[in-house]
This record gives C-alpha cells, structure tokens and sequence, in this order.
C-alpha cells in the first residue's frame, strides 16, 4: 500500500494494535494481516507533534479519484463506526488502509479486481488533532 513509512500517533496505534486480537474481527483476518504490515513500518508520533497535513483516526479527508476525476469525502474510522453511506470507511477497507498516515498531495494506490485505484490526497478537512482534539 504504501512506498515509504507512515506516520501515526501512538494513541492510534495503541487502538490499531487492539484491533488486530478482537475475536469479532476475525472474519477480515487478511485485513487485519495487511494493517499490522503497515503499524509495524509506521513511525510512531505524539498527537500533539503529528503534522496537521497528515491523515490520522477521525480525520475527513477530499479526495481526487485519479480514474473519474470524482471529488470524495470520507472520515477514517474504526470499523465499528463505519458507515460507507454517510462517508464513514473503516481502517480495514483497502481504501482506509491506503490512506492512513498519508500527507496531502500524496497519490494512494492499491489492487482492485480490475487492476489498481488510484487516489490523490487532496485536503484534510478535519484532523482532531490539530482540532486539539487529542483523545478521539
């Protein structure tokens, strides 16, 4: 998914851990393979020092849909407040996993069954922790 190491907050990366052993999750097993790849390259920021370009647990972020040219807005959630109808994507979605810890102007891609889907970071709308919003 990613070419170089992430950056996520430890607070986010305590909760990404937790999710990997919950018996519920078990199911999305590949998923949760794929995350644990990505945490275990990530490196790991206080909140109060995460930049506020980067997108981070409970950010909105716009995207460019590189294929159509389609603007997206969508909130980085875990998977228990997903709700793809109202722009909420889980962290286990391939989509949530390409941009977690991403930058603006960064170019996401990952594997669809058709070939590959690719995403431009365009603007964060909301980060909480540039919200000061440090325990979301």
């Amino acid at each position: 998914m990613h070419n170089n190491a992430i950056r996520i907050t430890s607070l986010d990366m305590q909760r990404l851990r937790n999710l990997l052993d919950k018996p519920d999750l078990m199911q999305q097993k590949p998923y949760l393979l794929e995350l644990e790849r990505e945490i275990e390259q990530a490196v790991v920021v206080q909140s109060s020092e995460v930049p506020p370009d980067t997108i981070t647990m409970n950010s909105t972020v716009q995207l460019i849909d590189l294929q159509t040219g389609e603007d997206l807005i969508l909130t980085l959630v875990y998977p228990d407040r997903a709700n793809i109808s109202e722009g909420r994507i889980s962290v286990l979605a391939p989509v949530g996993m390409a941009i977690l810890g991403c930058s603006e102007g960064e170019t996401v891609q990952w594997e669809v069954p058709d070939g590959f889907r690719s995403l431009k970071v365009d603007h964060i709308l909301y980060q909480p922790e540039a919200a000061g919003e440090y325990a979301l």
